[in-house]
C-alpha cells in the first residue's frame, strides 16, 4: 500500500511503525474471508482491509478520529484471524492498537459510553473490585429487560447477563508464595495470577499448580504482579496498560534474580498474547525495553510448556469426547494450535474440532459487553458448531471464551488444564458428568 506520510509525521515512532505496517498491505482481501465481523455484517469497512483504509486516512491526514472510524474500529474483535490469513505479513494487531490509542486521545465518546468504559477499566483489572461488583450484580438483574431497550445501556445489560450467580471464594494459591515441586526437580516457573480469571474460576490456577508440582516443577507466585494490561490495552488506554506491564516486568524480574525462571506460565491465552508483546509495547522505554523483551521470551501458555516436558503415562484415561475450542488469542495471537489437542489426546481424551474453528466466539475481552449484539451472533454460531461435534465437554484455554460459550451451551465448558490435571491424578473437573465419561463413538 502506497503511503504519503511527511517526515515530521514519521518522526513519531508510533506513526513510523504504523507506516511500515500499512506499506505491507497489498489489498488482496484474503483477510475478509476469515474476519468474523465481515462474515457477520458483510460491510467492507468491518473487515481488516476496510479498517486499514480508515486508519491510513486518519493517521496520514493527522486528524482526530470521527464517529465513522470509531464505529468500525470498535467492532473489531482483535481476534487476529486476519494475521493468520494474511500472505503479506501485515501486523494488524499493532496497527489497530495504535488506532485505538489515537481514538482514546482524540475522540470524545457519548457520556454513557465513556462512563461504561471508565467503569470497566476501573473494575475488571482489580480482583477485589471485580469480586465486589459481581456481588452487586444481583441487584441489577431485575432491570436487564429495561436496560436492553435503551441502546446506550445495553452494555450494562450484557454485563449483568454474564455475571455469575455464585462467585467462588478467593483461592489461597493467588497469594504470593513458592510451591515446591515433588520428587526430582524439573524446573522453576512463575505463574500469572491475573485479574478476572482469579475471581471467576480460581480453580484453573489451582489445577495448574497442582499438576506442575506433581511433575516436579517449582511454581512461584510473585509478589506484586497483577493484571497483564490486555483489557485496557484493547480499549486504547495505553498509559494504564503500560503501567500494568511495567509492574509485572518488575515482579518477574525479581523472581528471576531470586532463583531464575524457566518460564512464566500463563493460563489465560488473552493474557499470553499481550505478555508476549511486552517487548514491543515497552520498546521505547529505555528503563524497561530489555527487561520486557526478556519477560516476553519467557512467557509460555501452560499447554506450550507442558508439551515441552516428558510427561509420564496418565493416571487415568477418561475416554471423554472433548470439543476443543481454540481461543483466537491462542491460535491467531500466539500461533499455538497443535499442543493443546495433542496433550488431550495423549491423556486419553477423544478430541473433536468444531467447524469454523478459526472464527471468534465473540468474547474478545470486553467485546461481549461493549458490542453485545454482534457478540451474541458469533457466540450462537460457535455454540451450534461445538454442539454438532457430539462431545460431552468443551475444553478451551481462555477464561473469556469459557464464560462466553457457557452462557449459551448445554454442555460444560472447562479449561484444558483441568482435564489434563484430572487425567494425571487430579480431581474430576466440576460440571463434568459421570454419565458423559465414556466416548460415544
Amino acid at each position: 500500500m502506497q503511503t504519503s506520510f511527511s517526515s515530521i509525521q514519521l518522526a513519531d515512532p508510533h506513526v513510523a511503525e504504523s507506516e511500515k505496517i500499512l506499506r505491507k498491505c497489498v489489498h488482496c482481501g484474503f483477510c475478509t474471508a476469515t474476519c468474523p465481523t465481515y462474515v457477520t455484517l458483510g460491510n467492507e469497512l468491518d473487515s481488516p482491509r476496510g479498517r486499514i483504509y480508515l486508519i491510513k486516512d486518519m493517521l496520514e491526514n493527522g486528524r482526530p478520529a470521527d464517529k465513522e472510524i470509531v464505529t468500525h474500529i470498535d467492532r473489531c474483535l482483535s481476534c487476529l484471524a486476519c494475521m493468520t490469513t494474511c500472505p503479506s505479513g501485515v501486523n494488524y494487531m499493532h496497527l489497530v492498537d495504535h488506532a485505538r490509542a489515537h481514538i482514546q486521545e482524540t475522540y470524545k465518546r457519548p457520556l454513557l459510553d465513556r462512563l461504561t468504559r471508565a467503569m470497566l477499566a476501573f473494575v475488571l483489572p482489580y480482583p477485589n473490585r471485580f469480586r465486589a461488583a459481581l456481588k452487586l450484580a444481583g441487584f441489577g438483574r431485575p432491570f436487564i429487560g429495561l436496560f436492553e431497550k435503551l441502546p446506550a445501556l445495553r452494555p450494562v445489560a450484557a454485563m449483568l447477563k454474564l455475571a455469575p450467580s455464585a462467585i467462588p471464594p478467593a483461592s489461597p494459591t493467588a497469594k504470593p508464595a513458592t510451591h515446591a515441586g515433588k520428587g526430582t526437580r524439573r524446573g522453576r516457573v512463575a505463574i500469572l495470577t491475573g485479574c478476572a480469571q482469579s475471581v471467576l474460576d480460581p480453580a484453573i490456577n489451582e489445577a495448574t499448580i497442582s499438576l506442575l508440582t506433581r511433575l516436579g516443577v517449582e511454581v512461584v507466585v510473585p509478589q506484586g504482579e497483577g493484571c497483564c494490561g490486555a483489557l485496557v490495552h484493547h480499549m486504547g488506554r495505553e498509559h494504564q496498560a503500560l503501567a500494568s506491564a511495567r509492574q509485572n516486568v518488575d515482579a518477574w524480574m525479581r523472581a528471576i534474580e531470586q532463583g531464575g525462571l524457566d518460564a512464566i506460565i500463563i493460563t489465560a491465552s488473552g493474557c499470553g498474547t499481550t505478555i508476549k508483546d511486552y517487548g514491543f509495547m515497552l520498546r521505547l522505554d529505555p528503563a524497561y525495553a530489555e527487561k520486557a523483551a526478556r519477560v516476553s521470551a519467557l512467557a509460555k501458555d501452560i499447554t506450550e510448556y507442558l508439551a515441552a516436558l516428558d510427561l509420564p503415562e496418565p493416571a487415568r484415561r477418561p475416554g471423554t469426547v472433548v470439543a476443543y475450542h481454540s481461543a483466537c488469542s491462542m491460535q491467531h495471537g500466539q500461533k499455538i494450535t497443535r499442543q493443546p489437542k495433542e496433550l488431550l489426546a495423549k491423556a486419553g481424551f477423544v478430541v473433536r474440532e468444531p467447524r469454523e474453528g478459526h472464527l471468534c466466539c465473540g468474547s474478545a475481552g470486553t467485546y461481549n459487553i461493549l458490542q453485545p449484539e454482534i457478540s451474541a451472533k458469533l457466540r450462537d454460531r460457535k455454540v451450534k458448531n461445538i454442539e454438532a461435534t457430539g462431545a460431552s465437554v468443551v475444553a478451551t484455554g481462555n477464561i473469556g471464551c469459557i464464560t462466553q460459550i457457557a452462557s449459551a451451551a448445554k454442555l460444560p465448558v472447562v479449561h484444558t488444564i483441568k482435564l489434563l490435571d484430572w487425567a494425571y491424578g487430579g480431581p474430576k473437573p466440576e460440571g463434568v458428568s459421570d454419565s458423559g465419561l465414556i466416548a460415544a463413538e
